[in-house]
């Protein structure tokens, strides 16, 4: 029997990641990205991303072998990258600021869009030459990008993308499909994925271990809030309010921190195309109001974008909070840190529960 038994223990740790490999697959309870896989297999790290558009098919898959070992005799198919990367061309601040928080930050090599970075070390880099512009996102410069010489291409995917010239050039294109994630920790729990190809696996795995846990824990304490208040976030811009929807990543924000959302029922992971009006009859008692836009740092200013917001009742008793994302860096530093978020929204709708908490984003308006 016990012969048996080791070789049932054998087969099963044979199966997957093809013919003779070993696999490590996370179990349900552990993962929440719903669009990254990761196997560790006999030699190699294979990477699966789900396609956001079609469902059942495969975005990319990606085949992370070290650089220090040889090439393995069967793979199968998929993009071969060898870590860790060192020279990359990378097209968002998002991943930039992780993988300086990774210690990595020596392998950003290239930027495109710099005028959408601000980070000083970036810009000083460009500056100086040690990191090179390589132009508008869309048609890169590609004279420049063959010149420094990338081992991996990190840009956000788009539906049906054609990346042009630089599909061309046998240079690895890293899909960073992140930003599509509707839950904050299935976000975060990408930074494994860009741990491993920086070389910096266990370091990254560690990070999100930690995240996940003061997540958790943050929405425990909520949960054992007496009370939900309701909430409203953004407002209206051009004649429309991008409203999140129930199924979306800040709704998940608001149920964390122990709050009710008028749209909760909605199944939608993206945003609702609302008019002004279709927001007030629905949430105008709304207890409080998180706003994220620039330049929004009073009451008043809010008002002046539309005399009508006045009507809330989070304005009237003074529960709004705004989020200057470009004096915060909020869209750098919440995707890998949800739990940041979560903790300032959690002590804004449950103050005695949360009395230490400093916001480092949200600032409420006077």
């Amino acid at each position: 029997m016990t012969r048996i038994c080791f070789l049932l223990l054998a087969v099963a740790l044979l199966s997957g990641c093809g013919g003779g490999t070993a696999k490590q697959v996370d179990t349900a309870a552990q993962k929440q990205a719903q669009l990254l896989t990761m196997e560790q297999c006999r030699g190699y790290l294979k990477v699966d991303i789900t396609d956001p558009w079609h469902e059942g098919k495969v975005l990319h898959t990606y085949l992370l072998v070290p650089r220090d070992s040889a090439m393995p005799q069967s793979l199968p198919e998929g993009t071969v990258v060898r870590t860790p990367i060192t020279h990359a061309l990378v097209f968002s601040e998002v991943h930039t600021g992780l993988l300086r928080e990774l210690g990595s930050f020596s392998a950003v090599k290239g930027v495109c869009d710099a005028h959408y970075f601000t980070d000083a070390e970036v810009l000083e880099g460009i500056k100086s030459g040690a990191i090179a512009d390589c132009g508008n996102s869309m048609m890169p410069t590609i004279e420049k990008v063959i010149a420094m010489h990338p081992d991996a291409i990190l840009l956000s995917p788009y539906q049906d993308a054609s990346y042009g010239q630089i599909e061309k050039t046998d240079i690895p294109i890293i899909e960073c499909a992140d930003y599509l994630e509707y839950s904050p920790l299935g976000r975060a729990e990408w930074m494994k994925f860009y741990g491993a190809l920086v070389g910096k696996k266990a370091m990254a795995d560690s990070l999100y271990e930690a995240v996940a846990s003061r997540y958790r824990a943050i929405m425990q304490k909520a949960a054992k809030a007496s009370t939900r208040p309701s909430v409203i976030t953004e407002m209206v811009i051009n004649g429309i309010w991008a409203v999140p929807g129930g199924n979306s990543y800040m709704a998940s924000i608001i149920a964390d921190a122990g709050g009710s959302y008028p749209w909760a029922a909605d199944t939608s992971t993206g945003s609702l195309s609302l008019d002004f009006n279709q927001v007030l009859a629905k949430a105008q008692k709304a207890d409080y109001w998180f706003v994220k836009w620039t330049g929004i740092h009073s009451l008043q200013v809010l008002k002046s974008h539309y005399a009508l917001n006045a009507n809330f009742e989070a304005f009237k008793q003074k529960k709004v909070w705004a989020c200057d994302t470009e004096q915060t860096h909020f869209f750098v530093r919440i995707p890998y840190h949800p739990d940041l978020l979560l903790s300032e929204f959690a002590a804004v709708l449950h103050p005695d529960l949360f009395p230490q908490v400093q916001p480092q984003f949200y600032k409420r308006l006077n």
